[in-house]
């Protein structure tokens, strides 16, 4: 919803009618739709792009790899590249380095997802929005369906307090670069003239 307008229309109107699209009467039921269609390609033999994915149990939630993959071949922009950094075990000056590179690129205008959990197990993803260009992250909650902000401080002392989860275990966030694919426009007209 965050890159593509028409798309956003159609989970708050259901106009235009998109082709393939969930059945859903009403802004949420297509919401709720569109997530079990994510699901099913995060989770299964074929991720975003079609491209193979290594499948996952739905009771384990969302794998980052398969995120990764639906992060860059639908909710972001054409091109954009993703990576998946680990930030369980991360000393205080590795977590501030992974929360100041956050905010720095999605402050390009592209989504970023962060697992959060207990010191065991993640347990829960929120996704990061592109902010304002402060210092803090804006993050969308699902599990409270809000929008909060978290200070460095809050993901260093592993105090996210996000729907009872504190501790960062993975972001999968945008690169900073795209994948541009070059596109002859001109017929070739031959060699140069010397």
């Amino acid at each position: 919803m965050l890159v593509d307008p028409v798309f956003a229309g159609w989970v708050r109107t259901g106009q235009p009618q998109l082709p393939g699209a969930p059945e859903g009467a009403s802004e949420g039921e297509r919401f709720a739709a569109y997530e079990r269609v994510v699901m099913r390609r995060t989770n299964g033999v074929f991720a975003g792009g079609r491209r193979l994915n290594l499948p996952w149990p739905r009771a384990l939630g969302t794998p980052p790899w398969g995120a990764r993959r639906e992060l860059e071949f639908g909710a972001s922009r054409l091109g954009t590249t993703y990576r998946l950094d680990v930030l369980r075990g991360e000393d205080e000056y590795g977590l501030v380095e992974a929360f100041d590179t956050l905010v720095q690129v999605v402050a390009d205008g592209e989504p970023a997802l962060l697992y959060i959990g207990s010191a065991r197990l993640p347990r829960h993803v929120v996704l990061v929005l592109p902010g304002d260009g402060d210092r803090t992250l804006d993050v969308y909650d699902p599990g409270t369906g809000r929008v909060d902000h978290l200070r460095r401080d809050t993901v260093v002392q592993h105090r996210l307090r996000l729907s009872g989860w504190d501790v960062p275990w993975v972001a999968v966030r945008p690169t900073g670069l795209r994948r541009v694919e070059a596109r002859q426009t001109a017929p070739s007209l031959g060699p140069a003239p010397a």
